[in-house]
């Protein structure tokens, strides 16, 4: 009878320990893949006009960024166009998401196509190091990334994303933020 009474008092014990030690649930609510939270540089960009420009301007906003050639191929201009997408079906809180082109060589981009993206922020890499320290597997130019308000790298979405999926993820990060 003992151990009965002593199987009853421990199993909520044993129960917890399993559920957090042991099963690992492999469902999650984001889409994106996160990245652990980190700080890019802010080394000196330059704006298609040649005027100086810094990440650290951005501070405050949530940034879709994606870096690519500035001929911007097919893959490229469906990257632009869900930014765009996705940064309009936040409603209200658009205004707290910039978006940013980041031109990983020197050609020039289509002025069309500037024109059909208004309020793109479209600046040139300062260099490889800095393109590096965006994780991919293969190469940045595969993925939308996501900059915190504070200037973390903290998500990266396919090239080719489900929007709706990417803009769940990040109405959930407007609504849970009180910075941006």
């Amino acid at each position: 009878m003992a151990f009965v009474i002593l199987a009853l008092c421990a199993a909520p014990t044993v129960a917890a320990w399993l559920a957090y030690f042991v099963w690992q649930p492999q469902s999650r609510l984001n889409y994106g893949e996160l990245i652990e939270a980190r700080p890019i540089s802010d080394p000196e960009l330059r704006r298609l006009d040649g005027s100086a420009f810094r990440l650290s301007q951005l501070r405050g906003r949530w940034v879709l960024l994606q870096i690519d050639s500035g001929a911007c191929a097919e893959g490229c201009r469906k990257k632009l166009l869900y930014m765009r997408q996705v940064r309009l079906a936040q409603g209200k809180d658009a205004e707290r998401i910039e978006r940013m082109w980041l031109l990983a060589d020197g050609a020039p981009p289509d002025a069309a196509l500037l024109r059909d993206h208004e309020g793109l922020r479209v600046a040139r890499a300062p260099g490889r190091a800095f393109v590096a320290e965006f994780p991919a597997a293969r190469s940045p130019a595969d993925h939308i990334y996501l900059l915190d308000p504070l200037g973390n790298l903290v998500l990266r979405f396919p090239s080719d994303p489900d929007a709706q999926r990417m803009v769940k993820d990040l109405a959930r990060l407007l609504r849970a933020s009180r910075v941006g």
